[in-house]
């Protein structure tokens, strides 16, 4: 099985490859559209900033790739956000796979970023199989995308948002599994195991 993880100018690339590699997959990091293309298996990783993130992917011609996709493809945390169709973040227009809008969490009770760990519910389809209701994973964002139509599970800060989205053959996660510890390791496991 190939596996690629999507190389663009956002961070946390590594630390998702050695996490694959732990459950024993293996995968190649490349922002080569026709390895991208040609995979089983397509994850998107990232930390950063949605614009700047946006115009690397447009240099690349990926803008218009990733979202004609038929493979299974997983958007980690900025990745997430990116498969959305506008980020505050920067005023940024997305991937558009998902209706959903990226929001600034505004509250002066809370810290913000959030981060640390937190709770998901509401969990919904294969890629949360044997991962009990309520499991904490860890967050790291500013930015949230609201419960809406595509939500599969979701977290409660400030307001409850959305933590997973799906449609088709696309799925993202707000949190990053390959920092939750074994709850991330069974929804990455579940991901290039059970997602066809």
């Amino acid at each position: 099985m190939q596996t690629v993880i999507i190389k663009y100018n956002a961070g946390n690339v590594q630390s998702v490859l050695y996490a694959l590699e732990r459950i024993g997959f293996t995968a190649e990091v490349t922002d080569n559209a026709e390895k991208i293309e040609g995979a089983d298996k397509v994850i998107f990783p990232g930390v950063g900033h949605a614009g700047s993130a946006m115009t690397y992917l447009k240099e690349k011609r990926l803008d218009k790739l990733l979202p004609s996709l038929k493979q299974p493809f997983l958007g980690i945390c900025l990745g997430m956000q990116l498969m959305c169709s506008h980020s505050d973040e920067g005023d940024t227009d997305c991937l558009g796979i998902f209706d959903e809008q990226v929001l600034a969490f505004k509250s002066k009770e809370f810290k913000i970023p959030q981060i640390g760990w937190n709770q998901i519910s509401s969990l919904k389809t294969p890629l949360f199989d044997k991962v009990a209701e309520n499991s904490f994973t860890y967050l790291v964002h500013s930015y949230y995308a609201a419960v809406g139509d595509h939500t599969i599970a979701e977290t409660d800060y400030i307001h409850p948002y959305s933590t997973a989205l799906h449609k088709n053959n696309f799925y993202g996660v707000q949190f990053h599994p390959e920092k939750s510890a074994a709850v991330g390791e069974q929804i990455l496991y579940n991901f290039m195991s059970k997602i066809v």
